[in-house]
Order: C-alpha cells, then structure tokens, then sequence
C-alpha cells in the first residue's frame, strides 16, 4: 500500500502556526528529531514488563471475573480455597465456562454490525446536532508530516446500537437483556481471541502492506514490536482505522450495554435494581457519552497520534477495557447494595465533581487551542508558556502550552477529574470487598505512570521552554501534594 493515500492522508503545505496544545495530553509533533511515538530501542527492563504484561494481563482479567463467578467476587476466598485444599487451580479452571458457539456468535455479530455502522454509515448527527463534530475530521500531524483524515460517527453508532436495544427490551424480544451477563464468561474466549488476532494482524501487516511506512517503527525486538505496536496508524482500505475503531468500538460502545445487562440480571435476581446499580450506569454512561461527544477531540490524545497500534491497544481494547472497567456493575450483581440516601447524594455529587473537573479541563484546552488564546478562561486572558520544538521532518514548530484556568493549578488537572468519578463508581459499591475498588487503584496507577511518561516525552520535546513551564504550573495532578 502506498505510504498514503489522497483521500486519508494529506500534508500540511507549511508549518508553525501555534497549535495551543495543553501540556503533554495533545501529541501533535516530534519530541525531537526520531523520538517520536514510542521507543526506537528496548532495554532490559523495558522488555521484562513488556513480556510479564503479556503474560499476566490475561490472567487477571480471567482471574477477577472467576473470582465473581465462583466466588462471590471475594479475592480473598479462592486463595484460602487454595490454601486449604479444598479447591485447586484444577477445580477452578474446570468450573469456568467454556467457549460456547452461542458466544461465538453473539460475538462475531456484535463485532461485525459496529464495524458496519463505523465503516458504512455516514455521519448526519454533526447536521442536526448543534455543538456537534463529526463527519470527516482532522487526525494530529504524524511524525512523517502527515494529516489523517478520519470519519467521525461515534456517537451516531452509539444513538442507534443503544436504540436498538431498547426496541428489543421493550416490544421485539429477540433475546434477553440478560444476555451479556448469561454469556459474561464465555465472550471473554472471544474477546481475546479477537485481541490476540488482531494484534497479530497488525504485525504482519506493518511488514507486508504498511499504511505509511514512514510512520512505522520496527525496534526489532519481537515482544516489543508486537505489544506496542509498529504502525502508527494502519488502515484496512481508505477509511477503515484500526485503531480508532478498537478504541472506540465495540468495546466502549458495549460498555453501557454491558452495564444494562447486568442491571436486567440483579432485577431478575433480586427483583429490583438497587440505587448503587443505579449511580454505576449513570455515571458511567456520562463518561462513555462524553468520549463520543467528543470523538472528534480525541483525535488529538495521546491514544491516537502518540501510540502505535499492537497488542497494547488491540488486546485492551477488546478485553481489558470491557472486562474490568465494568467490575462495578458485575460486583452488584451478586453484591447487591442499596446504599442510604446521604451516601448516594455524596457518591453522585463526587462523581459529577470529577466529571465537571474532567471536561471543563479539557474543554479550557480546546478553547485556548481553537482560539489561538484569544479567549478568556476564568474571566481573565489566559496565562500561556511560548515552546519551540522540531519535528522528525526538521522543521521548527512553536506551541503555547497553556497556564491558566484548571491547568495553573496542575500540569494534568483533567486527571485528577478522572480519578474523582473512577472513586465514585467504586465508593457506590460499598466496602464489604476490594474488588470493585480494583479500577481505581489500576487507573491512579496508569494515570501517574502516563504522567511521568508525557513529561519524559515533552521535556524532551521542548527542552528549556518546559522547564520554564514545570516553573509557571509546578504541580502536576494535585496541587501543593503532587
């Protein structure tokens, strides 16, 4: 395939207009001359994490939905069972289920029909929706020099599947709204079956039929290729992302779906839906609703224009994402809990907070960006830091790294909102076990380590003009802490 094609991937004629890029969240250049994206060379520690992921990711995703599953969603009883005797691995590995064709199916027509809508339904949601982007949108610059050009119809595939279900729920009745639940362990085989096939595929494919070859990365460490991924952005065709269409569907699309199933089955078994199982599906519902609202902003995250697709993203799209980041939802299935009425105020209101935070974050950045600082924030003109950085191409570019608003009070302020709502969906679930509490504790983690990451990567970047910068904002998630 040609390095890119004229109706995807164009070039800027000229560059060095200001980009207003929020501090190290929009990757929209080189961080130096061949440092851009992910690492060109593989130390030994690097490469340890690399194959003990790899290793270990599928096991806890098998072992915390087992844990539900036989145990009650206690992590501490499997292991006593183990310890005692009175279970071993082999006993726990034979009560799991099964792949099922019944699975298979579901799965490969749920994987399909997202790929139609994606692929071969226009957008008209940006025609009727004020406030609304989609349609074809804007990728960031890569570090060859290219534009991508993307179709946006997130939130118009959302509207629709989400239609579609609640059709059957309420007058087809094709099958039950219990059904993801009744098949939760038997789709995880398909889940990483497609993960692993599709990491696989993109391999191969960035040796045989690259879409940009100037946007591949080979390290030529096997394991590290395939985790990270060597294209930055591989298309089957003109249109057809993979990695947009796995970061956005089917997983996060199935993600309020999900949490509607399990809702159905604690109704069915408990015969009604407790407030907790309540605040878990709002809440989560506003943040995946978010996320397609937003889908033509997203473009220009770290997701998108700094990771290349492997395993990393292929796999966590497929499997991770959808298997842990519902925990709450399926705790309370077999956990029901009602929680009083001041306690569910305040897990709503911490979650509203940190979604308020989140998004006022963001949206602070994008004004300052689109605007070229030409807005107020706050109610003042906004405060900024002048960079200069160079892309792989050789040419100088400059950026405005913004310092006003959330972002003078910390370098990743929208973080820190994130971990506020990731608190309240796991506080819904009360303190009888620690499991639902495991998203929380994953994302601060992620989300520290992604930090420290963007912040190698732009020191790099922009040299001096950042440390002028880490002096005009000095903290980075929390102020005065951290």
């Amino acid at each position: 395939m040609a390095a890119g094609n004229a109706a995807t991937v164009r070039r800027r004629p000229k560059a060095g207009n200001p980009d207003g890029v929020g501090a190290a969240d929009i990757a929209d250049a080189a961080c130096g001359a061949g440092q851009w994206g992910r690492a060109w060379e593989v130390d030994w520690l690097s490469l340890s994490a690399v194959v003990l992921l790899l290793l270990c990711a599928p096991l806890l995703v098998f072992a915390l939905v087992t844990a539900c599953d036989q145990f009650q969603c206690s992590l501490a009883e499997p292991l006593l069972h183990l310890y005692s005797g009175r279970s071993t691995l082999r006993d726990i590995w034979a009560r799991s289920p099964p792949i099922t064709s019944t699975a298979g199916v579901i799965y490969v027509l749920w994987v399909a029909f997202q790929a139609f809508l994606y692929r071969c339904l226009p957008d008209v949601c940006h025609k009727m929706i004020p406030g609304y982007a989609g349609g074809v949108q804007e990728g960031a610059r890569t570090p060859a020099g290219a534009v991508v050009l993307y179709q946006v119809n997130g939130l118009q595939a959302w509207l629709l599947t989400h239609l579609l279900w609640a059709a059957n729920a309420s007058y087809f009745h094709f099958f039950s709204p219990t059904i993801v639940f009744d098949h939760w362990g038997s789709l995880l085989w398909c889940a990483n079956l497609l993960g692993y096939g599709v990491s696989a595929f993109a391999m191969l494919k960035a040796y045989a039929f690259p879409s940009n070859a100037a946007d591949c990365k080979f390290t030529g460490n096997v394991f590290y290729d395939f985790m990270m991924g060597i294209e930055l952005n591989p298309r089957i065709g003109r249109w057809f992302d993979l990695k947009l269409f796995f970061n956005g569907r089917p997983g996060i699309v199935a993600w309020t779906l999900i949490n509607l199933s399990f809702a159905a089955k604690q109704q069915q078994l408990h015969g009604h839906v407790t407030n907790s199982m309540v605040l878990v599906n709002v809440l989560q519902a506003i943040y995946v609703l978010d996320f397609f609202w937003n889908e033509a902003w997203y473009l220009k995250t770290i997701d998108i224009c700094h990771d290349h697709f492997g395993w990393y993203l292929g796999w966590g799209d497929c499997v991770w994402l959808p298997y842990l980041y519902t925990l709450q939802g399926l705790y309370l299935v077999y956990n029901p809990v009602r929680l009083s009425t001041p306690a569910a105020v305040g897990v709503l209101l911490l979650g509203l907070s940190g979604y308020f935070v989140f998004r006022v974050s963001n949206h602070q950045k994008d004004l300052f960006r689109r605007t070229d600082g030409r807005c107020l924030i706050w109610g003042s003109a906004p405060r900024s830091v002048e960079c200069s950085y160079a892309s792989a191409d050789g040419r100088r570019h400059r950026s405005r790294l913004l310092a006003s608003g959330f972002w003078g009070l910390a370098r990743h302020f929208n973080y820190t909102g994130d971990l506020m709502g990731a608190l309240a969906y796991c506080l819904a679930c009360g303190g009888g076990h620690a499991l639902p509490y495991f998203y929380a504790a994953y994302l601060g983690v992620l989300l520290v380590h992604r930090c420290v990451r963007d912040e190698h990567r732009c020191s790099a970047k922009y040299g001096a003009d950042w440390r002028r910068y880490t002096d005009a904002v000095p903290y980075r998630m929390v102020p005065y802490i951290f």
